[in-house]
């Protein structure tokens, strides 16, 4: 069992409804978010949610997970993107800032009503309530500049590797640029590992000063 374990701070009945929820999400998952079970810690909850399409998110796989206190469901679990991210309502250590954790909470709401509003904050950010104050004033005063960060930053760190179809297992629960390969060792696996990614590095390169081309085009 994880360090940080809650089991022993909530009542069986709340373990049990986790444990139910937790199976639905997995037996029937909301569109663009997959769920983790963590069979030795229940309230381990991580998710990957697909960056919506038409946001500067889009093509990214964000990781999150959700940090239930010991008093939950009465108050609120506290939300973490663990892929960093540049959005107005994810602080620097990838705290979200999303009212349905906080004052709009109530205990009957689930936790796949949880990670359809994170997954919603992608679509529609919100800068009143801004963890990140330099993404929330882009945000209002250039939203350009804010697509084109927040663009930047799913490419670097939210794109998952192509490593997968190689044929090598990758481990969904780690984040996607520094996936942990299980089963996959030597120097030469390494070494094809590390030119794979030179390789998808000058691809980025060449795309993003495409890009900057397109855009002072534009100008």
């Amino acid at each position: 069992m994880s360090n940080n374990s809650n089991v022993e701070n909530l009542s069986p009945q709340v373990i049990r409804q986790i444990a139910k929820e937790m199976s639905e999400l997995v037996s029937s998952p909301p569109e663009g978010i997959k769920v983790f079970i963590n069979d030795e810690d229940i309230t381990d909850i991580q998710a990957v949610i697909e960056g919506p399409a038409g946001t500067p998110y889009a093509g990214g796989s964000f990781r999150v997970k959700l940090v239930l206190g010991k008093d939950f469901p009465t108050g609120p679990p506290k939300g973490y993107f663990m892929t960093k991210i540049f959005h107005p309502n994810v602080a620097k250590n990838g705290e979200i800032c999303v009212n349905t954790l906080k004052k709009d909470w109530k205990s009957e709401l689930g936790l796949k009503h949880i990670l359809l509003t994170v997954k919603c904050l992608l679509i529609v950010p919100n800068p009143e309530s801004a963890l990140n104050e330099e993404a929330g004033k882009l945000l209002l005063e250039r939203y350009d500049d804010y697509c084109q960060r927040a663009k930047m930053m799913t490419e670097i760190h939210a794109h998952p590797p192509k490593f997968a179809k190689e044929g090598l297992e990758m481990d969904p629960t780690s984040s996607s640029v520094g996936t942990i390969f299980k089963g996959v060792g030597g120097p030469l696996a390494k070494k094809h590992a590390t030119e794979k990614s030179k390789t998808l590095s000058d691809k980025k390169n060449l795309k993003l000063m495409k890009d900057k081309k397109r855009t002072l085009k534009r100008l």
